[in-house]
Parts: C-alpha cells; sequence; structure tokens
C-alpha cells in the first residue's frame, strides 16, 4: 500500500478533492503535498498565510503533524478538513 485516496475540504475555498497521499509520509509532509495539489487544482488560488491544520471531517480532531500516517486512523476514504 503505497498511496491512500482521500478527500480533503478546504473550507478557505469551499471545495472538496479527492488527493492521493504517500502512506509512509509524516502529517507535516502530508499538509505540504495537500497544499501543492490543492494549489495545482485551483490555478495557485489556495495560499494559506501559515501551514494549514489538518482535521479529521467526522469528529473534529486535530491531526498531530509529527505523527506518521501510518500511525492514524486516516485511510483509503477518510474525509478531512484542511483549515
Amino acid at each position: 500500500m503505497d498511496k491512500i485516496l482521500v478527500k480533503v475540504y478546504i473550507p478557505m475555498l469551499g471545495e472538496n478533492y479527492d488527493v492521493w497521499i504517500p502512506y509512509n509520509k509524516k502529517i507535516y509532509e502530508v499538509i505540504g503535498l495537500l497544499v501543492n495539489a490543492v494549489n495545482d487544482l485551483n490555478n495557485q488560488k489556495y495560499n494559506p498565510v501559515r501551514i494549514p491544520i489538518l482535521y479529521d471531517k467526522q469528529t473534529g480532531e486535530e491531526y498531530d503533524i509529527n505523527a506518521s500516517l501510518k500511525d492514524t486512523k486516516i485511510r483509503n476514504g477518510t474525509e478531512m478538513i484542511l483549515i
């Protein structure tokens, strides 16, 4: 399992995106990849002032930026919010 497919909601844009992310990364790396992916999909319109925080959309739980993705509950189909 190299990558997983997640759904990311970006409140700043009011948009949802389905994004493949590598399963062997830390959350802070995933956040960077998500920001880049959203910018690529949205003509560089997503320019957060500071590093966004990633939340579980169902529980509202904030993901620890130092945790490895594989050590979280993030799996295929997980819905997240990037604020």
